[in-house]
């Protein structure tokens, strides 16, 4: 009877012992299976990114060049109209497009007829026409010379002339078949290439995609952020300090604190609607120009700055206050000259990435009239701008193809910009960060 017994035992304890064991291989490989879908997650979102990434760098590319004639140009004075080139008046009066078109017929002088003149003229930017007039009143001394320069070829020129060195076959677009010998000859003859595109550094919006840059929203951005950043990181701060080191706690101030952490979660465009209604209408604030965006921007971001700058404060040890204390430090002493200093590393990260989400916003700077088609670079605080993000907005609806790659080097400038400040706030955070 007890070796039935003991052998019941050893069979039920054998039964068990399986039992757990399998439940542990089902539970391995549940585990398993979890940090393979977490994997694959992480490798979809990666792949997501890297697609994203090629397609805006393949369309965009392109526009860091742009596609330049040269042509001898005479600056002929009867040609221009002019006869004192001092006069600064008279300069701007002069019939410049007239050297570029006449520069154009020496060079091909078959042309006949005014269907083939006006494809002939159509081979270089309007833009041509300013710059020579910029040399001459640069240096007078050019009146009746003749120099070959490097001139800017139309949009459809630089896209047809751009998509022959590409495999999938040149885009035709709006050119001519003559316009297409023209570019033949020219580049037989090694009198059209790609140079650098420093004008989509330098220069204003404009409705010709070949004279088009980011200069001025570029411009308008850093006014913005400027005044964004003067305006709502020393507020910021100073409404941590004062919520987490003075401020009593009383239903009040709970609900001072519960107000932040929603406005952190509210839609940019609230913020947008909030300007429109109060700054714009009431207040009578200039639409489309920095001060208007920096306010606007300053109460989006002013919740994510006081967030991260009381959760810095309290990271700094309560050993730190009760030692300032203890040497006869005041509370505002106590504050300023040690718990600030110890927090201020991680203030000025969570500064940098609201100044970074800032930089991104669009909504919000609509709403406010920063839609504006602005062609000058602003100079202040006060002249009319617009920002990145809006100008990509006002491109990517542009019917001209030229604009295409010219709204995905803008973003491609963008997100440069975005990195570049998140990159720098996590390294001011790994290398100033304290550890207690």
């Amino acid at each position: 009877m007890t070796s039935h017994s003991s052998d019941d035992n050893k069979k039920t304890a054998s039964s068990n012992t399986a039992l757990i064991e399998k439940s542990l291989a089902r539970r391995y490989r549940a585990e398993k299976r979890f940090q393979l879908y977490g994997l694959m997650a992480i490798a979809f979102g990666l792949l997501c990114v890297a697609v994203l990434f090629i397609d805006i760098i393949g369309k965009g590319h392109g526009a860091f060049r742009q596609t330049y004639i040269e042509l001898e140009i005479t600056y002929d004075s009867d040609v221009l109209g002019l006869s004192d080139v001092t006069d600064a008046q008279q300069i701007r009066l002069a019939d410049f497009p007239a050297l570029v078109k006449q520069a154009l017929r020496s060079r091909h002088g078959d042309v006949t007829g005014r269907k083939g003149k006006r494809e002939l003229n159509a081979l270089v930017s309007s833009s041509a026409a300013y710059e020579l007039q910029d040399r001459l009143a640069a240096n007078p001394g050019l009146l009746g010379s003749t120099e070959k320069l490097w001139l800017p070829a139309d949009d459809d020129i630089d896209t047809y002339f751009k998509s022959l060195r590409k495999s999938g076959g040149a885009f035709v677009g709006r050119t001519s078949e003559r316009q297409q010998a023209w570019l033949q000859a020219l580049q037989e003859s090694d009198e059209i290439r790609l140079q650098f595109n420093w004008n989509f550094f330098t220069s204003g919006d404009s409705r010709e995609p070949e004279q088009a840059g980011i200069g001025g929203a570029a411009m308008g951005s850093l006014l913005t952020l400027i005044l964004t950043f003067l305006l709502s990181f020393p507020v910021g701060v100073a409404a941590a300090v004062y919520l987490e080191e003075f401020a009593p706690k009383n239903r009040w101030t709970d609900f001072i604190e519960v107000n932040i952490n929603n406005l952190a979660a509210v839609p940019s465009i609230i913020f947008g609607l909030l300007g429109l209604a109060i700054l714009i209408n009431f207040f009578n604030v200039p639409r489309s120009i920095p001060v208007i965006g920096g306010l606007v921007l300053t109460l989006m971001t002013l919740p994510t700055i006081i967030i991260s700058s009381r959760a810095a404060i309290k990271s700094v040890p309560p050993s730190i206050r009760e030692a300032a204390i203890g040497i006869g430090a005041s509370p505002m002493q106590v504050v300023l000259q040690h718990v600030l200093p110890l927090a201020m590393p991680g203030m000025l990260t969570g500064a940098i990435i609201g100044m970074a989400q800032a930089l991104g916003e669009t909504a919000p700077l609509l709403m406010i009239g920063m839609v504006a088609f602005i062609v000058d670079i602003p100079g202040g605080f006060t002249d009319p701008a617009t920002v990145l993000p809006v100008q990509i907005f006002l491109w990517a609806d542009s019917p001209e193809r030229a604009f295409v790659e010219k709204t995905s080097a803008a973003i491609m400038v963008l997100l440069a910009f975005l990195i570049s400040m998140n990159t720098v706030a996590a390294v001011l955070r790994k290398r100033l960060e304290r550890r207690w």
